[in-house]
């Protein structure tokens, strides 16, 4: 019985798309004083507390309850009651466990440098460890019930429904599962396992030192993940792009070595517990838990591995309609034409909105509410970590983090946390504490089919060969971005974890090459691959947070393909009852498990054919890009 605290965090990637300026609203604040922005546009964590007096009484009461429930060991055979009670007071602990670590962990990402905030969110993995230690005994006892008697009992008594799939999913597990003893003893490790991540994050967000560049404007640029990314996306000076590059990936490689050290004590953590488990490899025990057969993953990697051609005949496009001598990865995100387009905020939450109107009334009601709401923290600050994400807190809601800065990145950045939330919204209305947690597995389609909907609507609106184009190439870097550079970054991932099981040596110098042959196998010539490159692992923040997550990506990906295209196509009865499927998708929550969720919903990802369907797609936005340009005068 564990909980899943780490919520849905997206990925870096180049995500495009231009249209017509949008009219000038609440740009983003020019100073990066978290005091100077706007209490609109920061997030109010106090529906979680209302002061750090309710966190450290609440904490206070969780040490009680989780006494009071290591005090039911042995109870378990006493029958169904006894069952259900445990599992209702478990409940209760896991409702708290949520909201006594979002509250420390929101206010830390805001602001990293707060030693005294960070320090209380320690306190937090502290609690938890215990709590590891406390319930150690469960599963094990658990599972002296023989399944039959298990069933029979849930079968008696109505209210066990709720717990049906929790409860035998642990029988499924069963041969994973530890004595007393052995869980206990696991148990003991969790606060240290959290070390290497915690490490991470401080070298990567607290201590790190951005770089300050000179452009060609004469103008000093520091280069924080999010002006670095705005440079990428909107400098259209090769040399500013390549200078800016050059700048960002030192600050990495500077302490690659460390950084090195760390993710082997990520793999090492997960394959010490893989084996403790008796999983043969970290693969399958990373799989084991929602159901995941490994030949979806293998599936995945070498259907694309093969299917590289319309990624390297999309590279030597844009090579050729930008007018490069050569073509660099830094040169993927500029948009082919320029754009004076800006998206503040503001507009960019209308847009988004008025895109998932397909959805239906009820969804687009609660979405807006949402985003009215002060549950979304806009914009860079400093000290705030990069990126985006969207954490749940059960029986309040969702929590966004953005790092908004007007550009059409941002905007689909937007769409795509927006899924997550509602994702979150219709789990949270429809499902028990104890089943509301969705999968991984899951999550990401939510995103990528927001973001289908934000790109199909703006396609609605123009017919200028220009503006289409750019929307085709925004679809085109959505499938370089979601799906073939997430099953890289899967590749890299499978390939160092292996060296860790077969007990060889990881070193800055063998990951850089392992990941600079990935550039190579995926990109061929079609790319001048720069040997800094090589360094790019180093400052994945997933493959330090959360092992084994981005090939979920890629198949979330391919499901969003094939949901949207039987939403939006067809007879209008077949549309409107692939739309009820899909809302009953997000509405599962954590119901069963996922293939099974996706399969109900119509997307079959045990099928080659799903994903060779996204290498075709890729193929058939190049042609329609080439004939679009053509157009172009």
């Amino acid at each position: 019985m564990k909980i899943d605290l780490i919520g849905a965090i997206t990925a870096s990637m180049p995500l495009l798309f231009a249209g017509a300026a949008l009219a000038a609203s609440a740009p983003k604040p020019t100073s990066l004083n978290r005091a100077d922005i706007p209490p609109q546009y920061r997030w109010d964590v106090s529906p979680i507390y209302a002061s750090w007096d309710e966190w450290e009484a609440a904490m206070n009461t969780i040490q009680v309850k989780m006494d009071a429930f290591a005090a039911r060991k042995g109870s378990l055979k006493n029958g169904p009651a006894a069952v259900l009670s445990a599992y209702q007071a478990f409940d209760e602990i896991g409702m708290l466990q949520y909201k006594v670590y979002r509250y420390p962990q929101l206010q830390r990402d805001v602001e990293t440098r707060n030693q005294e905030v960070a320090g209380k969110f320690q306190r937090v993995g502290a609690v938890f460890a215990k709590f590891g230690t406390a319930t150690s005994w469960f599963t094990p006892e658990l599972l002296q019930i023989p399944q039959a008697t298990m069933e029979q009992w849930i079968r008696e008594t109505p209210a066990l429904a709720a717990y049906r799939f929790t409860i035998l999913d642990n029988y499924r597990q069963q041969k994973h599962v530890l004595d007393e003893q052995g869980e206990r003893l696991l148990s003991y490790a969790t606060r240290f396992n959290q070390t290497p991540t915690a490490t991470f994050q401080e070298l990567s967000t607290s201590d790190i030192k951005f770089p300050t560049v000179t452009l060609s404007d004469g103008k000093e640029t520091r280069l924080t993940p999010g002006t670095y990314q705005s440079v990428l996306q909107t400098n259209y000076n090769q040399a500013d792009r390549a200078k800016s590059f050059d700048a960002f990936i030192a600050t990495y490689a500077a302490t690659a070595n460390t950084y090195a050290a760390i993710y082997n004590g990520v793999m090492q953590k997960g394959w010490f517990t893989a084996q403790a488990r008796n999983f043969p490899t970290t693969l399958d025990a990373a799989l084991e838990g929602h159901a995941i057969p490994i030949d979806v993953v293998n599936t995945l990697v070498s259907t694309v591995r093969a299917g590289t051609a319309p990624l390297q005949r999309y590279a030597k496009l844009r090579k050729k309609l930008l007018g490069l001598e050569q073509y660099h990865l830094y040169d993927g995100s500029i948009p082919i034409y320029k754009t004076t387009a800006t998206y503040p905020y503001d507009d960019a939450k209308q847009t988004v909105l008025q895109s998932v109107a397909p959805l239906g009334a009820d969804y687009s009601a609660k979405y807006q509410r949402f985003l009215a709401g002060q549950q979304i923290d806009v914009y860079e600050s400093e000290g705030k970590r990069s990126g985006a994400y969207v954490g749940g807190v059960y029986g309040v809601g969702p929590y966004m983090l953005l790092n908004h800065n007007d550009t059409q990145n941002a905007l689909f950045t937007l769409a795509h946390e927006g899924g997550h939330a509602m994702h979150t919204i219709l789990s949270y209305e429809k499902q028990p504490f104890v089943t509301s947690a969705y999968t991984i597995f899951v999550a990401e389609v939510a995103s990528t089919t927001n973001e289908r909907f934000l790109l199909n609507k703006l396609l609605e609106t123009t017919t200028d060969p220009k503006e289409r184009f750019l929307l085709l190439q925004h679809a085109a870097d959505s499938i370089v971005g979601t799906f073939y550079t997430q099953v890289l970054f899967a590749d890299f991932e499978m390939q160092a974890h292996k060296l860790v099981e077969a007990g060889k040596p990881v070193t800055a110098a063998v990951l850089n090459g392992i990941y600079l042959q990935l550039l190579k196998d995926y990109y061929g010539d079609a790319v001048t691959v720069d040997d800094a490159y090589k360094y790019t692992w180093s400052r994945i923040p997933h493959f330090y947070n959360s092992p084994y997550y981005v090939y979920q990506y890629a198949t979330c990906f391919a499901s969003s393909a094939k949901l949207f295209k039987d939403m939006t196509t067809g007879e209008p009865a077949a549309r409107a009852a692939a739309t009820e499927r899909y809302l009953e998708l997000l509405r599962s929550g954590g119901n069963d498990h996922p293939m099974t969720q996706l399969q109900k919903a119509g997307v079959d990802l045990s099928r080659r054919e799903t994903v060779q369907a996204v290498v075709e797609q890729m193929e058939e936005l190049v042609t329609a890009m080439e004939a679009e340009a053509a157009r172009i005068r």
